[in-house]
């Protein structure tokens, strides 16, 4: 008896054994891919400008928040770089594409970090217009010589998908993406000025999403050059 159940004891602790290899082994595999997997394209990687930008409605301008409050400034304060702040309160892609020139390529810009559609959004454009204007603003940027980071969104819409759109338009374009940037933001009160807009909590945790991977491009455009 004795023996038959160790018997039974050593032929569990073999399949447990080989379970371990396999997990082990599948582990290893996903790590290796995530390793290896290619970084996303990015247009103009090796830009000889000078400035980063940020470039957007009043989530880059940071209304609900004091000075300094807004997320380009926590982000610059992150990375340790300095960031241009040229958002404009009630933007919408349209009335971005008239000030591009001044506050954009005018500013020798090295990276754009694009956020617009919001207001698109509200005032009930058709996201086939916002698509549209959101890659005119994305060609200005990339002929000036800049990269151009995309933030995604996913709003409400029963027939429209903002998320697919943006990871459309950042694939076709050679943008790098950050999606669903407000995920989680736009249910919590307590990250919240208004019903819309985050408060200094907020475009805080705004900054830590968008810091992790401009960060990761900023390394390897600094390899490019």
């Amino acid at each position: 008896m004795n023996v038959s159940r160790q018997t039974q004891r050593g032929a569990r602790g073999v399949r447990s054994f080989r379970h371990w290899k396999i997990a082990s082994a599948a582990l290893v595999a996903v790590i290796a891919i995530w390793l290896l997997w290619p970084a996303p394209k990015v247009t103009n990687l090796d830009s000889r400008g000078s400035n980063v930008i940020a470039f957007g409605d009043s989530l880059t301008a940071g209304y609900g928040a004091a000075a300094g409050e807004d997320y380009p400034s926590r982000l610059s304060s992150i990375l340790g770089i300095t960031i241009l702040n040229a958002g404009t309160n009630g933007d919408t892609t349209e009335t971005a594409i008239a000030r591009i020139d001044s506050d954009v390529v005018a500013r020798d810009p090295r990276i754009v970090i694009l956020g617009l559609g919001g207001n698109d959004f509200l005032g009930s454009v058709p996201i086939a217009t916002t698509e549209a204007n959101l890659r005119s603003i994305i060609h200005k940027i990339q002929s000036a010589g800049a990269m151009v980071v995309l933030l995604g969104y996913r709003f409400p819409s029963l027939n429209a998908n903002y998320e697919k759109m943006y990871e459309r338009v950042a694939k076709d374009e050679g943008c790098l993406l950050i999606p669903n940037l407000l995920h989680g933001i736009e249910t919590d009160a307590s990250l919240k000025s208004d019903e819309i807009h985050p408060n200094a909590r907020g475009y805080q945790l705004i900054a830590e999403r968008v810091a992790g991977p401009c960060g990761k491009l900023i390394r390897r455009a600094d390899r490019a050059r």
